[in-house]
């Protein structure tokens, strides 16, 4: 709890058996009220490892969804379970956990509705063994998406986010995509509705057990990513709708 407030982390897990105790271990307790995993069919033991865990809420998908599919059953869940802080952390220990504190003070003072671990922010990214053309891609994109959404951010692609209830009820995300696409989709919405958004330095690691997407699906990703940007821009001239907006 965060002075009343139920705080649960969410993790979006696709073969994570290696890195998901070790990311599990470092969840700050007793702040972190329930953990939940959705496992997206994986082809590895993620599963038997979480429950040796001892986390409590496990999702299995009976077949591979998506990225975006597994934050959907995810969100879903935590609001079921009552959170009033839903925070998601990849299992793949990419990010630490240790900033979980203080997403959740953020939050949790009201100060603001989302918050979001930048890599982007000092040199953590870089330093962290990001691939260059990764940085690179980020870099461009982040300020395309900053022209056209009206927004300030360092970055639009880290998977380390915190969200309050009130956010997740009023944002449709069950209209996104299931795919990685899900992330630019959702803070379009947050942006779209008039949330303020907080970013906190995060230092990151790039090994080979993290996950990663191959160089076609990543531009599949950044092509989706310029398309949303876009059907935002529109949308707040009135010039088209989208079911994302609604």
């Amino acid at each position: 709890m965060y002075k009343s407030k139920k705080v649960i982390v969410v993790m979006p897990a696709y073969n994570a058996a290696q890195t998901v105790e070790k990311t599990f271990k470092e969840i700050p307790r007793p702040l972190v009220d329930e953990v939940i995993l959705c496992d997206d069919n994986s082809k590895d033991n993620t599963v038997e490892v979480a429950k040796s865990l001892g986390i409590k809420h496990i999702i299995v998908h009976e077949e591979n969804k998506g990225y975006g599919a597994n934050q959907k059953s995810l969100y879903n869940k935590a609001l079921e379970e009552g959170a009033d802080i839903v925070i998601m952390l990849h299992p793949d220990y990419q990010y630490t956990p240790k900033l979980i504190p203080a997403m959740c003070n953020i939050i949790g003072e009201d100060l603001y509705q989302v918050v979001l671990g930048s890599r982007i922010l000092g040199k953590g990214a870089l330093k962290g063994g990001m691939p260059l053309y990764k940085y690179i891609s980020n870099r461009f994109l982040t300020f395309v998406q900053n022209l056209l959404i009206g927004s300030k951010l360092s970055e639009f692609h880290t998977g380390y986010r915190a969200f309050s209830r009130k956010v997740l009820e009023d944002i449709n995300y069950n209209n996104n995509s299931d795919d990685f696409v899900f992330d630019n989709e959702m803070l379009s919405q947050i942006v779209f509705k008039g949330y303020e958004i907080a970013e906190v330095t995060t230092p990151t690691k790039y090994f080979e057990e993290a996950s990663s997407i191959n160089f076609r699906r990543s531009a599949k990703y950044g092509l989706g990513v310029l398309r949303v940007s876009v059907v935002h821009f529109l949308s707040k001239l009135g010039v088209m709708k989208s079911k994302l907006y609604k």
